[in-house]
């Protein structure tokens, strides 16, 4: 990361860019945020009432049909908090319901209720355009996608909190060996042994 100030705000026009690597988790939150904005007009221009966070779990749910919270979670590398936050949403649109888990009855699972298979067949033509435009977009961007799985990958193997966590503990090591001079034995025995004149 460059610790050159801004000379004027021309130079900070877009700080975020120019932090290159260093502002990667920025970067893709505000890439995500502009697709989503892009998408939520899109569903918007057609006439199509739906929340970006159903979007996922709405198709899912009618691939594999009634889920468990914990299964919609895996499936789309989420949190727990996140999926039963989007389950409470679409159950209170209407368009899922809970109903107990036929093997084990302790446990629920989520379904599309009629009106969410309605709002699938709705979002089904659509889902295929914006599909081919994320295809293009890949393909104009020289592979995003296969980028984004190397750097999945790579924090499958060692996460950012790991990876910050090694440097500071090598750090701290490093900072207690310059901190002790080297002739801090010798000259703390010179001084004892000294006597007064």
């Amino acid at each position: 990361m460059s610790n050159k100030k801004p000379q004027s705000m021309h130079d900070a026009s877009d700080y975020i860019r120019g932090q290159g690597s260093a502002a990667i988790g920025a970067r893709l939150r505000r890439l995500s945020e502009r697709i989503d904005r892009d998408a939520a007009r899109v569903y918007a221009e057609a006439g199509i009432t739906v929340e970006l966070r159903w979007v996922g779990a709405l198709k899912v749910l009618s691939l594999y049909g009634p889920l468990s919270v914990g299964e919609l979670a895996t499936s789309l590398g989420i949190s727990h908090v996140s999926v039963s936050q989007t389950r409470n949403s679409l159950e209170k649109a209407g368009l899922a319901s809970s109903i107990p888990d036929q093997e084990d009855a302790r446990s629920r699972k989520v379904q599309l209720t009629a009106a969410g298979c309605r709002m699938i067949k709705q979002l089904e033509p659509l889902w295929k355009i914006l599909e081919d435009v994320a295809a293009e977009l890949d393909e104009e961007a020289n592979r995003v996608v296969a980028a984004l799985d190397r750097l999945d990958a790579a924090l499958d193997r060692s996460s950012l909190h790991e990876r910050v966590a090694g440097r500071l503990k090598t750090g701290a090591r490093q900072a207690v060996a310059h901190k002790r001079p080297a002739n801090a034995g010798p000259a703390m025995r010179t001084s004892v042994s000294r006597k007064p004149l």
